[in-house]
């Protein structure tokens, strides 16, 4: 009878100890910070810092390739070209900034048939152009920036002909003439100063009195030094 007397005292002293132990748990856990919620606050902090770092760069070189459609005589078709392109950007601040850009293109002129039998002579311009830039959107991965340019471009038309003069080929007389463009880069950085960019672009050339309405897109890489101060 004792030891049952003493085996229920000692259950029911465990089954306090217990008790009073998950209490002061229960207790302990309501005071503690929640860790979700610190989480959250520490990834914001590193989103705002990298974003920071990625978009306080001075200065953007790039390079790259593409295409573009162009328009190579008054009355002729359009033919495809490839494209190369090497940019220097200073920015003033995270969002505006000036751009400088060398660009050049060749491809084959859709002349059709004629008397000298020179079907798809090759041609190429080559253009120097620069402007604003202003980034209108901005995240840890990717950015947006829209772009107008001016400047002049040079025109090769009849370094394919053999020795015919462009005009007689119905092309553009090699020239250099005034040039403007307008687009937008959209980038997707890999780091903080390394991305890689697509550029949807229009170009205007005034070749023969007229303008030139082609469309293009180029493809590269960004590298990012220096900081704003």
């Amino acid at each position: 009878m004792f030891g049952f007397r003493f085996s229920v005292k000692y259950a029911a002293a465990a089954l306090a100890a217990v008790l009073v132990t998950s209490g002061a748990v229960t207790a302990q856990a309501q005071f503690l910070p929640h860790p979700r919620r610190e989480t959250n606050a520490n990834r914001r902090a590193r989103i705002e810092r990298t974003i920071q770092d990625t978009y306080s760069h001075k200065w953007e070189i790039g390079g790259g390739g593409g295409y573009l459609r162009f328009r190579s005589g008054d009355l002729l078709l359009k033919n495809n070209e490839v494209t190369f392109w090497l940019s220097g950007t200073r920015y003033f601040n995270q969002k505006f900034g000036v751009v400088g850009q060398v660009g050049g293109a060749y491809g084959n002129a859709k002349v059709g048939n004629t008397e000298f039998n020179i079907p798809n002579p090759q041609i190429s311009q080559y253009t120097f152009m620069g402007g604003p830039t202003y980034r209108v959107y901005s995240q840890v991965k990717t950015s947006i920036s829209v772009f107008g340019m001016a400047g002049a471009a040079v025109g090769k038309f009849d370094s394919g002909s053999k020795g015919i003069p462009a005009a007689d080929l119905g092309l553009w007389d090699s020239s250099t003439r005034a040039a403007f463009s307008v687009g937008a880069n959209i980038d997707y950085n890999f780091y903080p100063n390394l991305a890689v960019r697509l550029t949807p672009h229009y170009l205007g050339t005034t070749w023969g009195g007229s303008v030139q309405n082609n469309i293009g897109a180029n493809l590269g890489i960004i590298y990012r030094f220096g900081r704003i101060k």
